[in-house]
C-alpha cells in the first residue's frame, strides 16, 4: 500500500515537472501568431505528453532519474514527420522507451493555422525524476 501512494505520488510529480518543462520550452520556440491559439494548442500538447509519460519500472526500483530532450517535427496535421533525440539521459533503460513515447504521442494535436510553418519543430523536454 505504501508503494503505491509513493509510486502515485512520484508519477504526479513527475508527469508535473514534464508538463512545466515542456511548457516553457514550447512558448520560447513559439513565433508571433495569434496568442491564445499557440497557448490552447501548447496545453493540448503538454496534456498530451503527461497522458504518454513513461517511467520504466526498472528505472524506478533502480532509483535511476535522467532528462532527454527530442527534436520533434510534424507536419499539418499534427504528425509526427521525424523525431531526433538531441539530448540523451545517459540512462538506457530511460532512452530505450522514448521511441515508444513518440509512437503514443502520434499525432500530436493539429497546429493552429495561425503558426508558421518554421514553427512546426520543437524541442520536447522529457524527464524522469523520483521525489
Amino acid at each position: 500500500m505504501i508503494f503505491a501512494v509513493l509510486f502515485t505520488n512520484i508519477a504526479l510529480k513527475t508527469k508535473r515537472l514534464a508538463a512545466l518543462t515542456a511548457t516553457a520550452l514550447l512558448l520560447l520556440n513559439a513565433a508571433p501568431a495569434f496568442a491564445d491559439d499557440i497557448k490552447d494548442w501548447q496545453r493540448e500538447i503538454v496534456k498530451k505528453i503527461i497522458k504518454t509519460h513513461i517511467y520504466p519500472r526498472s528505472a524506478i526500483a533502480r532509483e535511476i532519474e535522467g532528462s532527454a530532450k527530442v527534436q520533434v517535427t510534424i507536419d499539418r496535421t499534427g504528425k509526427i514527420v521525424s523525431y531526433d533525440i538531441t539530448e540523451s539521459s545517459g540512462e538506457d533503460q530511460l532512452d530505450n522507451v522514448i521511441p515508444k513515447m513518440m509512437d503514443k504521442l502520434d499525432p500530436l494535436p493539429e497546429p493552429p493555422a495561425s503558426l508558421p510553418d518554421g514553427n512546426l519543430s520543437f524541442v520536447i523536454p522529457i524527464a524522469w525524476r523520483l521525489q
